[in-house]
């Protein structure tokens, strides 16, 4: 594995955030952006009353309440991982007519104290789904397959994610 160094800050242009201003450890934020993930055709989850979990070097991940959340379009799957801010994550399975996007959302049923207000709420992956969407921008996915970063033009990086930038 080739590890990059910690690269330079880009500058934020007026109304964005650098997500290298971002803390570390992560923390949660309530937002009240509208927020929307399609898939398959359908609106599979949209709210108004969201949260954002931001970090150093990352887009945020959004998560919204179960019941903006249409259920029965998920599926309990095998995968589970564990952070060291948030805790235990759970991850779903999203199941539209033929088409299923392995491990879509994830949520965690029992985080940490710091993350409690997002007990059972689930964020989405912007590469698993057809589109995710903040305040009627398309975001992005977060590159590489571990992260759930949205990049919307809000934001300025570089972001992890991509090869060599797991040191950051």
């Amino acid at each position: 594995m080739i590890l990059s160094a910690r690269p330079r800050p880009e500058a934020p242009l007026p109304n964005q955030e650098s997500v290298w201003d971002f803390p570390r450890p992560a923390r949660i934020e309530a937002v009240d952006a509208h927020l929307k993930v399609m898939f398959a055709g359908r609106v599979v989850a949209e709210t108004r009353r969201g949260y954002r979990a931001i970090e150093t070097s990352h887009p945020p991940s959004y998560y919204f309440a179960p019941q903006d959340v249409d259920r029965t379009l998920l599926r309990r799957a095998a995968r589970t991982t564990l952070c060291e801010w948030k805790g235990g994550a759970a991850y779903f399975d999203l199941m539209v007519g033929d088409r299923v996007a392995a491990d879509a959302a994830w949520s965690y049923p029992r985080p940490t104290p710091d993350f409690a207000p997002v007990a059972d709420y689930l964020a989405f992956y912007p590469g698993r789904v057809d589109a995710c969407f903040v305040d009627g921008e398309v975001a992005v996915p977060q590159e590489g397959g571990f992260y759930g970063g949205w990049i919307t033009s809000k934001f300025a990086g570089p972001f992890k994610g991509a090869a060599g930038t797991m040191g950051w």
